[in-house]
């Protein structure tokens, strides 16, 4: 790729929406039930289940859910068996001590669940823990055996993608890890070769260790670095480990990488990568926490951007997967505001026809979202009226040179260099 110290201006990018009608209506599998909500850290935690509850209310609002079709899966409670494929029994053991209520729990024992990463301010302890972290390994376990029965060919789970979990820990609002657990559940069952992407604001920290030494299971996490945000991983270095050398890919950003910036990043080293990867199966992961709104990080995201790479992620999974596509949620602390515009995006993507940025919220989503904020203490946001954010897209994609003083450039082209090689790719002219 040659250098540009002086790159030409911004072009628009490519639409990505699909001109074939059968491509955008494959049959699609929304994982769906009540109980997810009770997935609840408590009223001060920024994890609100009010994200789950408003995105459901837009999706059902805008008609996703009956588009021709689709189909509502169900989450059922995962088995210990089916937990244990990705974490200890003892971790499980102490998430069923930690079920119960505050009263229940003696000083010496939450002592002990603390070395589980459970009764913190990061996971506290609820009751029926267990039972509502089950629940949402089982939606995307589901989602799954959908895909690989052929019932389906895309699912969503936007409860699932938590990614943080540890295979003996709790951690980053995570108890269990669906992600993994749906990616070992799918290669056990005989997938060949699954890929991971995850586009939430933090490393996918969890879903990676628990695959380190997988190779037929191939991780890329693209987040803000973890030099400056937790969970303090996700290096370009860190590429897997001895069984499966390579299959461990990282492109940390920088801080308050911009939506053009964030969708170039993507663009120049995800297609790329899944084409030399050739994945059976793709799994995303979309964190909402991208976007310049969340409170919990550093990048500035727009929704513009958010489904740009959603729609990225159907393309790809269309072109290299036959279209089996697994798309889970994550994190999203701007929980009325920007996650459930976020998820009815990724819904109406995996569903159809994509929506619009400039498409009017339905009023009926307008009046829960209005409710929501009155029951949190939250100030009315009378300008959040469409589902995107106002800010159209003018990415210079990487074709049109590297620019050797951007910060961004320069962590881009540092990922192709390490990592391109390993899929037999030319960092400077793939």
């Amino acid at each position: 790729m040659p250098d540009a110290a002086q790159p030409p201006p911004p072009a628009a990018p490519a639409p990505l929406d699909p001109v074939d009608g059968a491509a955008a209506t494959a049959p699609t599998g929304i994982v769906w039930d009540d109980a997810l909500c009770e997935y609840d850290f408590g009223p001060y935690h920024p994890m609100a289940p009010i994200r789950l509850t408003l995105t459901r209310e837009l999706a059902r609002s805008a008609g996703l859910l009956e588009r021709p079709g689709v189909e509502i899966l169900p989450a059922p409670v995962a088995s210990d068996a089916q937990l244990s494929r990705v974490h200890d029994p003892a971790f499980i053991d102490a998430v069923r001590r930690a079920s119960r209520s505050m009263e229940e729990i003696s000083a010496e024992e939450l002592d002990e669940l603390l070395r589980f990463g459970l009764g913190g301010d990061d996971v506290p302890t609820f009751p029926g823990m267990h039972t509502a972290s089950s629940r949402i390994v089982g939606g995307s376990l589901t989602a799954i055996e959908a895909i690989r029965s052929g019932r389906v060919q895309r699912a969503v789970n936007f409860a699932g993608g938590l990614h943080h979990a540890k295979s003996s820990s709790a951690s980053g609002f995570c108890v269990y890890n669906d992600a993994a657990a749906a990616i070992r559940h799918a290669l056990d069952a005989g997938e060949e070769r699954v890929m991971y992407i995850d586009v939430d604001v933090h490393h996918g920290d969890g879903v990676e260790r628990m695959l380190w030494d997988e190779p037929r299971a191939i991780t890329l996490s693209v987040h803000e670095t973890g030099e400056r945000l937790f969970p303090g991983t996700g290096f370009v270095q860190d590429s897997g480990g001895a069984a499966a050398p390579g299959t461990a890919i990282n492109v940390p950003l920088p801080s308050r990488t911009s939506a053009d910036g964030w969708v170039r990043a993507i663009r120049a080293t995800v297609p790329a990568l899944v084409r030399a990867v050739r994945p059976t199966l793709l799994v995303t992961q979309h964190g909402a926490d991208s976007h310049r709104l969340d409170p919990l990080a550093d990048l500035a995201v727009s929704l513009e951007a958010q489904r740009e790479v959603m729609l990225l992620m159907r393309e790809l999974a269309d072109e290299v997967c036959e279209g089996r596509w697994l798309a889970l949620g994550g994190g999203g602390y701007a929980v009325i505001d920007v996650v459930p515009r976020s998820w009815a995006h990724l819904i109406a993507i995996a569903t159809g026809e994509p929506i619009e940025a400039t498409a009017p919220l339905p009023e009926v989503f307008l009046a829960a979202a209005e409710a929501a904020r009155a029951e949190h203490g939250l100030s009315p946001e009378p300008g959040i009226v469409t589902f995107g954010d106002g800010r159209p897209l003018a990415v210079r994609d990487w074709e049109q040179g590297f620019d050797p003083e951007d910060d961004l450039d320069r962590a881009v082209q540092a990922v192709r260099r390490a990592v391109f090689p390993d899929w037999g790719l030319d960092p400077f002219l793939d």
